[in-house]
């Protein structure tokens, strides 16, 4: 399989992306490589020339194009297909961001009650379930980071975990008192094989295998699975730590986000909560203009 072909996999497989969007990525990204060449060799420069040929384009077009190129670029940095991640030079088309998906406090209150009260015994797969939550959501880490966490990382003298993200980049997170006390119950019960904290099959946990269990646990929390996902679980921590207070530069070093407008979408969240928030609260919502 080429790296298209397994990118595509990933998004139906771990994303559960529709077939038309699938078709529709696998179109822009074809037609970029019989322009630009193989992706998995182009260079910054090489995305730089985009604009000319997207500039007759609607901004829409363009923007789905870009976003491919960057979700693919991210997917090979991650699976170690190249070093580097070109996709800052593409083309920004001028169109609105659509919102991350998040869960609101109460959900994630369901999805721990769940969670802690199946791993009220020692059985492994429950603690594990409790631990994978528990360090998506508060530690912001992103899947391909938590599933190939080493045993090393785990904190020993600080609540600080040492991840390795995006382009070997490398970062520390907080690991709470929550997340710790479930690491803890986790590693009595782990499987001794492996340098892997979460092993499987001779290496470790598989993203997809972490999507089935973080759905799994949705569905069995009350909560649609489909708005459930290990992403929205990172999201959800951003969002909630913005309306803790949370500054926009800490966020940024905690996600591991290389550029800050990155981070600057879950301003947005944060401002949409709020004008729901006047909207349903201020006393003058409850009044009209005419009466």
């Amino acid at each position: 399989m080429s790296a298209i072909d397994d990118f595509l996999a990933m998004l139906a497989s771990e994303r559960g992306a529709a077939a038309n969007t699938i078709a529709a990525y696998r179109r822009d990204l074809n037609q970029a490589q019989e322009w630009l060449g193989p992706l998995e060799s182009a260079a910054a420069t090489d995305l730089a020339k985009l604009e000319h040929r997207w500039a007759s384009l609607a901004s829409s077009s363009a923007a789905r194009k870009a976003s491919a190129l960057r979700q693919f670029f991210g997917f090979l940095v991650d699976e170690h297909g190249r070093p580097d991640d070109p996709s800052h030079a593409l083309p920004r088309p001028a169109i609105g961001r659509s919102l991350p998906k998040i869960l609101d406090h109460e959900e994630i209150a369901q999805l721990f009650a769940c969670a802690e009260q199946e791993a009220v015994s020692d059985d492994s797969i429950p603690l594990r379930t409790l631990t994978l939550i528990e360090l998506l959501y508060g530690s912001g880490l992103r899947a391909s980071e938590l599933v190939a966490l080493p045993l090393a990382a785990i904190p020993r003298d600080a609540p600080l975990m040492t991840i390795t993200g995006k382009g070997g980049v490398q970062r520390l997170v907080p690991v709470s008192t929550r997340a710790d006390q479930a690491l803890r119950r986790w590693l009595t019960v782990r499987p001794p094989d492996g340098g892997y904290l979460f092993p499987s099959g001779g290496s470790h946990l598989t993203r997809v295998r972490l999507y089935q269990l973080v759905k799994g646990l949705a569905g069995r929390a009350g909560i649609d699975p489909q708005k459930v996902s290990p992403h929205v679980m990172r999201h959800a921590f951003a969002t909630h730590l913005l309306e803790g207070g949370a500054d926009l530069r800490v966020l940024q070093t905690l996600l591991g986000h290389a550029d800050i407008s990155t981070t600057q979408i879950y301003t947005h969240v944060d401002a949409s909560r709020l004008v729901k928030l006047v909207n349903e609260r201020h006393p003058l919502a409850r009044t009209h203009p005419s009466d």
